[in-house]
């Protein structure tokens, strides 16, 4: 149906045809066998030749029309045997159809008006209008007629040929036996070029059929066959190119989705490692805030219990010295603010008095040069002796 909207030629041609299944198909044929050139419709026997038969003064003129045009093909000495035709037109001449023509004056042509519905049916109604354009009666003349243009008003311009019933008979009777061979007779225009019109009754057309016509077929089926296997091929060719590439595209979206997986892990990695590299310049290390404290410890103290909770050093532990350990560890360079938590309990057993301490701690001086340790855990615990 869309090829049908898509071209309004061949919607007219619907439209003119109607429920006539065949005549639209010969037009389509018709229009088909418009693309191929001459020569190759001539190959094919497709190209609607026949041979035409005249007469010109003591000679048979034997022309051969197809759609590359008319060319004179053969003369034979005029009367002509059938016997001595068929030897004339050897090969594939010899089946294709076989016309008489009249000359320009040989019949009364006549230009009618008729209704675009007239067409399917010209024939019958060109008969009634013979009694009205020509002199004669329908029944006493030969006649055809042919479409010639069309108007805009949806009317066409035909053209009535007839010839005198006498007459016609004369000139079958002087053909003799070639009557016996001919598929129709034509009239000559004035430029020599036959009209295109059928003036043989139907009863005396003989049909030739050529041998060629139907190993043509064969192979124009063949070949139809064999152009739709191609155009199948090709587009099972396509779809099959079409699944490889969306296979792919598939197997390269996962290898990005992978990517992006790993690439996302990477970064969690690098700002996991900067993050503690950040967590550990902002505090000491431990090995440092130990070397520190026991320099400032005096030799007279000892410590319990070391921990280092987040920002926060604590201690505990007894010394002699306990109420000037806050002066000792002021000005140090890893933690401040020390302070005593608590009072001073004495030890009956050492003599010394139980304390203890918390700083806060702070960053390194110079993160760059601090040496590569791991932090120590939240919680952890140094025990040591005398500082």
């Amino acid at each position: 149906m869309a090829i049908l909207q898509s071209s309004p030629a061949i919607l007219q041609q619907v439209r003119r045809y109607g429920g006539d299944v065949g005549g639209f198909f010969a037009w389509w044929r018709r229009s088909l066998l418009s693309w191929l050139p001459p020569r190759l419709q001539s190959m094919l026997g497709m190209g609607g030749e026949r041979l035409l038969l005249s007469r010109e003064e003591d000679q048979l003129v034997v022309c051969r029309q197809g759609a590359e045009g008319m060319a004179v093909i053969a003369r034979l000495p005029w009367p002509v045997q059938a016997e001595d035709l068929d030897m004339a037109l050897t090969g594939r001449l010899g089946a294709l159809p076989r016309w008489w023509v009249l000359p320009a004056d040989g019949a009364l042509r006549r230009q009618i008006t008729l209704p675009q519905a007239a067409t399917e049916r010209l024939h019958d109604v060109v008969r009634f209008e013979v009694d009205r354009q020509t002199p004669f009666q329908a029944a006493d003349v030969r006649f055809d007629a042919r479409v010639v243009g069309s108007r805009e008003n949806g009317q066409v311009d035909a053209e009535m040929v007839v010839i005198p019933r006498t007459r016609a008979d004369a000139v079958l009777s002087d053909l003799g036996e070639l009557t016996q061979q001919l598929a129709g007779m034509d009239v000559m225009d004035a430029a020599r070029q036959p009209l295109g019109v059928n003036l043989l009754p139907e009863e005396m057309r003989q049909r030739r059929s050529d041998p060629s016509r139907i190993w043509n077929g064969i192979l124009m089926a063949v070949a139809l066959i064999a152009i739709v296997m191609t155009g199948w091929q090709v587009l099972d060719n396509r779809v099959r190119a079409a699944d490889t590439l969306e296979a792919g595209v598939d197997a390269e979206t996962r290898r990005a989705r992978d990517i992006a997986v790993q690439r996302q892990q990477l970064m969690d990695t690098i700002e996991g490692n900067a993050f503690l590299t950040r967590m550990r310049n902002e505090k000491p290390a431990v090995i440092d805030v130990l070397d520190e404290l026991t320099r400032r410890v005096p030799d007279s103290t000892y410590l319990e219990s070391l921990s280092i909770e987040g920002a926060q050093l604590q201690m505990t532990g007894q010394s002699n010295e306990a109420s000037s350990l806050v002066a000792k560890l002021e000005g140090a360079s890893h933690w401040r603010s020390p302070a005593l938590t608590g009072a001073l309990q004495p030890d009956a057993r050492t003599r010394l008095d139980r304390f203890s301490l918390n700083a806060d701690l702070v960053g390194a001086a110079k993160p760059a040069d601090a040496p590569a340790a791991a932090p120590a855990a939240a919680g952890s615990t140094a025990s040591e002796g005398e500082g």
